[in-house]
């Protein structure tokens, strides 16, 4: 793993952003538990996608499917068939890995050396490996009650096509989003939240006439690209990357990832993908309903073609932490700065009394509560030197800092350090909400 990866890895223990799953009992693999910071981050990169997707727009409706659903939605997707990887198995170390992805690999004894290239390795065939989780919903284990955890939330914005379509009375084109937990027993998991086998999901499904497709899918192509710019993503660390001929999905017309340039090299952040109308044709062969539009207006009848829109939150976020990170001087000293968009930070003010004295801690307090009560994430602090309170609030990607000091009480203002540019300028004690609230 890369410095800067074992840095941001560091980081996120240290300040409570991510955990190893079940660390106590030595963790498990690929799993990651989000902590009081983490889950917050989280928590705003999937409202800030929501209210883009679904609040600020008419044409896009929200839906929250089952993670669990009939064995046939899988089957009329193909995943049950089709959605697996070619595995390769080390009969001495029993290792395993996605054929496809060997070149990238290592043996686990000699890591030096790729998988089979030496003499102790007796790599077998490959073979495929269905990457859908399978259980069982009753009281008994049999093929009849098989089910499987979703590997995506697509399908439920399929089979619920024409119920939103209906209730919500939308016209052609329209869409549904989505955000909610997938699982996929991924072969080879890695780089810390990049890729695991539990996950949280922003899809959009966007049903549009066919023969606008081609149209529909420059247009998002450019709308998500845009979003992770307003999020504070550096443009000059994200691409366009086309899939070829070679490169698409048995569904998809056309496909093309947003990259961002991770420590790990240039990886998939979002996809966008022309699907065309497989989902929903598949869905009316196995179910035996039919899911065409009518349009209330011209009266013709259709299947949608579907663009599609597919981001990781967990992947979101990684990409929000790795671009935020930087180290600076300050003083001789060098300083941890997370440097999120004020409105993802997950704390958006610290509050610190300067000295534990002079009624200072009770007046920060107060201010405190003024702050959680307007419903901005606030957090208090006495606790050691106002500096190394400073760099704690840094680390956690806090945009500004709130000191009560000597001044306050003469004349009932306080400091506002900013994170980025440590710039200091004196509010009033009554005016901090409204200060934060403007910059919001």
């Amino acid at each position: 793993m890369p410095d800067r990866m074992e840095q941001i890895v560091s980081l996120c223990k240290r300040r409570g952003f991510v955990f190893q799953s079940s660390e106590i009992y030595g963790g498990a693999a690929s799993v990651w538990d989000y902590g009081p910071l983490g889950v917050e981050l989280r928590r705003n990169v999937a409202d800030a996608w929501w209210s883009a997707m679904v609040h600020a727009r008419d044409d896009v409706e929200g839906l929250d499917a089952g993670i669990l659903m009939h064995p046939r939605v899988w089957e009329a997707s193909g995943h049950v068939e089709g959605f697996a990887d070619p595995l390769l198995e080390c009969k001495t170390c029993k290792r395993r890995w996605r054929a496809d992805h060997i070149e990238e690999s290592a043996c686990p004894r000699k890591p030096s050396v790729a998988p089979g290239g030496h003499g102790d390795c007796e790599i077998g065939e490959p073979r495929l490996f269905n990457l859908m989780f399978k259980t069982f919903m009753g009281p008994v284990e049999e093929d009849a009650s098989a089910v499987y955890l979703r590997p995506e939330t697509a399908q439920g914005s399929y089979v619920n096509f024409l119920n939103v379509q209906q209730t919500s009375r939308k016209r052609v084109p329209f869409g549904i989003a989505q955000t909610g937990k997938a699982f996929r027993n991924e072969i080879t998991p890695g780089n810390f939240i990049f890729r695991t086998r539990e996950f949280e999901q922003a899809e959009m499904q966007f049903f549009v006439e066919p023969g606008a497709d081609d149209e529909w899918f420059d247009y998002w192509r450019d709308q998500r690209l845009a979003w992770h710019k307003e999020m504070g993503v550096r443009a000059g660390k994200l691409r366009l990357a086309a899939h070829g001929p070679d490169q698409l999905a048995h569904y998809a017309k056309a496909a093309l990832d947003i990259e961002y340039e991770f420590p790990f090299g240039w990886q998939e952040l979002e996809g966008v993908h022309n699907r065309t109308d497989f989902d929903l044709v598949r869905h009316q062969e196995f179910s035996g309903k039919r899911l065409l539009y009518i349009d209330p207006g011209s009266g013709k009848r259709f299947v949608p073609y579907v663009v599609e829109t597919a981001m990781g939150i967990g992947r979101s976020v990684l990409t929000l932490l790795v671009d935020a990170y930087r180290e600076d001087e300050v003083g001789g000293d060098t300083r941890v700065v997370l440097g999120l968009h004020p409105r993802l930070a997950p704390v958006k003010a610290a509050v610190f009394p300067l000295v534990k004295k002079h009624g200072m801690p009770e007046t920060a307090a107060a201010l405190h509560e003024t702050l959680r009560r307007a419903r901005i994430p606030s957090f208090y602090d006495m606790a050691g030197s106002i500096g190394r309170r400073y760099r704690r609030q840094d680390e956690a990607g806090t945009p500004w800092c709130v000191t009560v000091d000597g001044e306050t009480a003469e004349d009932q203002s306080v400091t506002i350090r900013d994170r980025d540019t440590l710039a200091q300028e004196r509010v009033g004690l009554g005016q901090v909400a409204n200060w934060i609230r403007e910059r919001l």
